[in-house]
């Protein structure tokens, strides 16, 4: 599996094209080929899309997507009118756990496609744009191994990681001599606790289109508050 660094991807763009000629998948060789933005783009001149996938459990190996929602943005508006959201066929069986969590039963699935038969409209949808997620671990990994299965060719693209960015400032905040003093501990950077400290509003948890918007709009409160429209994109994505 892809657990690739932005230390060890030094050149995004470079990379995507070369993966275009690679891949044997028309649909990946379509999105590789969109390519991505030059290392040193502003976040002003950035398209974003918001992507968010709920699972039958968290082991990318043994667990598949049983639901995909996003949401394309920018720093200034996140586009609701052209979000989307799918019900997948998992490639697992879908557990009593699972259904605890997200909420999604087995007549929401009845009739669902498999992954293949909306990965094209998916690519479509990230081709040539940022793709922003709360924890890669689970979009990008899931992604790349349940496709693996499917079509015997994984897939690896750039992120911007909201949860990542969070720990960070979580630790900076909490570093030092006098914050050691306080007794000042990193809080937590779940999705939801994350937002409450920018005064962003409640959402309930557990949808994928719903936490695909929650997403988009931490990342415009993350920038708004600790970096600026100039910052870079290279600062960001992994």
């Amino acid at each position: 599996m892809h657990n690739f660094t932005h230390k060890e991807i030094l050149n995004w763009s470079a990379f995507l094209q070369l993966k275009a000629q690679s891949s044997h998948d028309p649909r990946l060789q379509n999105f590789y080929r969109a390519g991505t933005y030059a290392n040193d783009t502003p976040l002003s001149d950035i398209e974003f899309v918001a992507l968010d996938f709920e699972t039958t459990g968290l082991d990318p190996k043994q667990n598949s997507i049983i639901s995909i929602g996003l949401v394309p943005f920018t720093l200034q508006r996140v586009f609701c009118k052209k979000a989307k959201k799918w019900y997948i066929t998992p490639q697992d069986k879908l557990g009593e756990e699972s259904i605890v969590i997200h909420g999604i039963t087995h007549s929401d699935l009845k009739g669902a496609p498999d992954l293949r038969r909306i990965l094209e409209q998916l690519l479509d949808e990230l081709a040539g744009k940022v793709v922003v997620v709360h924890y890669r671990r689970i979009e990008r990994d899931f992604l790349d191994l349940n496709l693996r299965a499917l079509i015997d060719e994984g897939i690896v693209f750039p992120v911007i990681d909201t949860m990542q960015i969070e720990g960070d400032i979580q630790r900076k905040q909490t570093q030092g001599f006098i914050n050691w003093l306080k007794r000042k501990k990193p809080q937590s950077i779940r999705l939801a606790n994350s937002r409450l400290r920018y005064n962003l509003p409640t959402y309930a948890p557990h949808d994928a289109l719903t936490d695909a918007i929650a997403t988009a709009e931490l990342l415009q409160a993350q920038i708004s508050y600790h970096f600026s429209a100039d910052t870079a994109i290279k600062d960001l994505w992994l």
